[in-house]
């Protein structure tokens, strides 16, 4: 007689669905069932990772992108962001800036933390190589790395207003 199935071999969802779009006609249980045998099991889910801290003290400037992301001309508005990779070493962190009127990465900078210098490097590479003229409008998702002192005077010193 068959082993009962435990609750959680039944939900192999991924591999199925990938098997039906392949035009393998073949039920879930199956599925489950040949899994377990050769003793393999889906990986969960990756758990969120937070990378804003929008919750701090510092002062942000204004929305004035508002959502409209389109420029007439190069090196008029900037967005930035930070996200995460995980890697067999760890997770590792990257800050990029994207010009909005061509779509191409300007800046972009890679670090095992967090921590203010990571964006401030991205935005170093792209002030260096597109030497934007004053004006330039930068907008990022008002993390406090983006809010701190030091990234918005290293804006400020290039005639650039964040947003």
């Amino acid at each position: 007689m068959p082993a009962t199935p435990e609750p959680g071999d039944l939900r192999q969802p991924r591999v199925h669905k990938d098997l039906q779009a392949l035009s393998y006609r073949v039920s879930r249980k199956r599925v489950a069932r040949l899994m377990r045998r050769e003793g393999l099991s889906a990986r969960p889910p990756r758990r969120y990772r937070a990378t804003t801290d929008s919750k701090h003290s510092l002062s942000i400037a204004p929305n004035v992108v508002a959502r409209k992301f389109h420029a007439p001309a190069p090196n008029r508005v900037w967005v930035t962001d930070m996200t995460y990779i995980w890697t067999w070493e760890g997770w590792l962190f990257l800050a990029a800036i994207v010009d909005i009127f061509s779509r191409r990465v300007v800046g972009w900078a890679m670090a095992d933390h967090l921590r203010t210098e990571l964006p401030l490097e991205a935005l170093g590479m792209a002030l260096g190589i597109r030497q934007p003229e004053h004006g330039l409008v930068h907008h990022s998702d008002r993390g406090c790395q983006y809010a701190s002192e030091l990234y918005r005077t290293e804006l400020s010193a290039r005639g650039s207003s964040a947003a």
